[in-house]
């Protein structure tokens, strides 16, 4: 895997309103590898991995959100290749439990 990795973690009303399926759909759309999951204290944190220029659009995407969500804020930093290990076997992009 050779480009930018980076971590996101969005808060505000991003549960219970289809947040991380939308996350899945664009970053399987952009042929990005990483995952996504819900977090307890209500906020869905995501990585994203890949060409640079994709993965800073998919952050800036995470801003906007689906249209039912409201985004408060988007941490954003970099992330070492080790973090992609907690995908599913096979897959370039998982949706995991809750954490």
């Amino acid at each position: 895997m050779s480009g930018a990795i980076r971590q996101v973690m969005i808060t505000g009303r991003v549960q219970g309103v289809g947040y991380r399926a939308w996350v899945e759909h664009q970053a399987r759309k952009h042929n990005l590898e990483g995952w996504v999951r819900n977090r307890r204290d209500g906020s869905v944190e995501a990585l994203f991995a890949g060409p640079p220029e994709i993965v800073s659009d998919m952050v800036a995407q995470c801003r906007r959100g689906p249209s039912s969500a409201r985004v408060d804020a988007v941490q954003d930093e970099g992330a070492s290749p080790d973090a992609l290990n907690l995908r599913r076997p096979g897959e370039r992009f998982s949706v995991l439990p809750t954490v």
